[in-house]
């Protein structure tokens, strides 16, 4: 009989880092993918993205609605009820043998508590890490906790997911999941991208996503004005604006994002979601990746493309030396940005490290998967 993978995905950013995964659990004769899609996935706000993961071949087993009309703390919170609400059925109906989460989302958080107490052992993607600035800080360290398997992205994180108590035998350094996509993806030409876009790529251009920060003093608005304010500095550029994800506050940066885009459409394009395919070929033509996403972290240095790292989301998270960490001032924002198209942050020959793996996460994932062993309720695992 097939071992039953479920994988829950709430956003766009989670989907693409695990597009590899989901398509080696479907094409596996031992294994049978579940899908379970929530969140964004299903908001015509954030672009009704479910519909590209079924574009994808990837049949959707459940669909759970979650997400308030709301931006703020409360709203988020109740979302979570609802979620453990919807998880707790489409879990019981689907009755998978192992759920996979990726990172940190609020999300993420319902679907593997709801999991861990209906006795279904939660395989946990990139713990261990740190981001500062935002409560997923606490959520991603949470998820951890009620997970039973552990793939991180580096070794340093799998040794603080192992702090957190966890055995080391079911933790492993996989690597970046979203790594994966450099060996295996195809990406779009230039021109290609332009089309499908239609939106001309015939200069230089930066591509921004900025994500509300929810723990330090970065109001949303008021960061993202000055964010647009620096992108001012520099008229030869044009802007792809991405936009920011459903976190409480995130929904006071789409209509400046939108303005911004209305005046000047010949230089800027606002979208909701690129997709990752879209996504990726954008970053290998970009002059810069700009503002507080972990892709800026994890995925963009493996294109030799510098990032702008705005403000304090990402703080504590390991990054490669094209990442260039600035403040919310527009001064700040403006003198990294001119860094970052200068390239002043490297010679002219060095070849950038990346600390996060080597494209190949989602075969040691699958070998993890099979090997599962799950006996429910775990030791605590004190360090010697």
């Amino acid at each position: 009989m097939k071992q039953k993978i479920a994988v829950f995905t709430g956003t766009r950013a989670e989907y693409g880092l695990m597009y590899w995964l989901m398509k080696d659990i479907q094409s596996d004769p031992e294994l049978h993918l579940q899908l379970i899609v929530s969140g964004m996935h299903l908001s015509p706000e954030f672009g009704l993205t479910w519909q590209q993961i079924e574009k994808d071949g990837f049949p959707i087993d459940e669909k759970i609605e979650i997400l308030l009309s709301s931006d703020s703390a409360v709203g988020t919170a109740k979302s979570m009820g609802l979620g453990v609400l919807g998880f707790a059925d489409a879990l019981a109906r689907q009755q998978p043998d192992l759920l996979v989460i990726l990172g940190d989302r609020f999300e993420a958080l319902a679907a593997a508590q709801t999991a861990m107490i209906l006795r279904i052992p939660v395989f946990h993607l990139h713990g261990g890490e740190i981001t500062e600035g935002a409560y997923d800080d606490a959520i991603r360290h949470a998820i951890s906790k009620l997970s039973y398997l552990h793939g991180t992205s580096t070794e340093e994180y799998r040794n603080r997911v192992i702090q957190l108590g966890e055995d080391p035998s079911r933790v492993e350094n996989v690597g970046a999941i979203g790594l994966d996509h450099l060996k295996r993806g195809t990406f779009m030409t230039r021109e290609a991208l332009s089309t499908s876009l239609n939106f001309a790529l015939d200069g230089p251009y930066f591509l921004v996503t900025y994500h509300p920060v929810t723990l330090s003093d970065e109001p949303p608005a008021n960061s993202f004005k000055n964010l647009l304010a620096a992108l001012d500095e520099f008229p030869d550029f044009k802007i792809i604006l991405t936009y920011p994800n459903a976190d409480d506050g995130g929904r006071q940066i789409i209509p400046l994002l939108d303005d911004y885009a209305r005046q000047q459409p010949d230089r800027v394009l606002a979208i909701p979601s690129l997709g990752q395919i879209r996504y990726l070929s954008a970053v290998k033509y970009a002059a810069a990746v700009i503002g507080n996403s972990s892709s800026g972290i994890i995925e963009v240095p493996a294109f030799d493309v510098p990032t702008v790292n705005i403000g304090e989301r990402q703080k504590g998270r390991l990054a490669a030396k094209s990442v260039l960490n600035c403040s919310v001032k527009k001064s700040d924002i403006v003198k990294t940005i001119e860094q970052a198209i200068d390239r002043t942050y490297k010679t002219p020959d060095e070849i950038i490290h990346n600390p996060y793996g080597q494209g190949d996460a989602s075969g040691r994932i699958i070998k993890m998967i099979k090997t599962l062993q799950f006996v429910p309720g775990k030791k605590f695992y004190d360090l010697k």
